[in-house]
């Protein structure tokens, strides 16, 4: 997987409260379309592959978010995903929301990996590899 990762989106009127600027929950919903839309790409696996195939399923452990701006009604927004560190078993993501080059939004997000049954597992060392 590469360093940094770019998930662009735009703001939809569903995104937003009455005064057109993005309500806070609705960045977690951006971050994690970016962080799915990595595994896609960077992985070239499914979250349904992962876990069928892989017995491997990513779970959100924590995730600290600074709001610093607002974005607003049809901003288009670029989510930057970049991996801080990694184990077998967690994965340190900060992911940086960016109205061109402005700063919008950061959130530290700890991924643990589980599987099917909800235990803690190991990833395969060739996706650890790829990652």
């Amino acid at each position: 997987m590469s360093k940094n990762y770019i998930y662009k989106t735009k703001v939809y009127y569903e995104d937003t409260d009455a005064g057109g600027i993005v309500y806070y929950a609705k960045y977690l919903h951006f971050i994690e379309r970016a962080r799915s839309e990595m595994i896609y790409q960077q992985l070239s696996l499914s979250h349904k592959q992962l876990k069928n195939d892989h017995d491997t399923i990513f779970i959100v452990k924590s995730c600290n978010v600074k709001y610093l701006k607002p974005a607003n009604f049809e901003d288009k927004l670029e989510i930057n995903t970049s991996i801080a560190n990694k184990t077998a078993v967690r994965l340190n993501l900060v992911q940086e929301v960016r109205r061109g080059e402005e700063l919008l939004v950061v959130a530290n997000v700890e991924l643990a990996v589980i599987d099917n049954k909800g235990f803690v597992r190991k990833l395969h060392p060739d996706l650890l590899e790829k990652i």
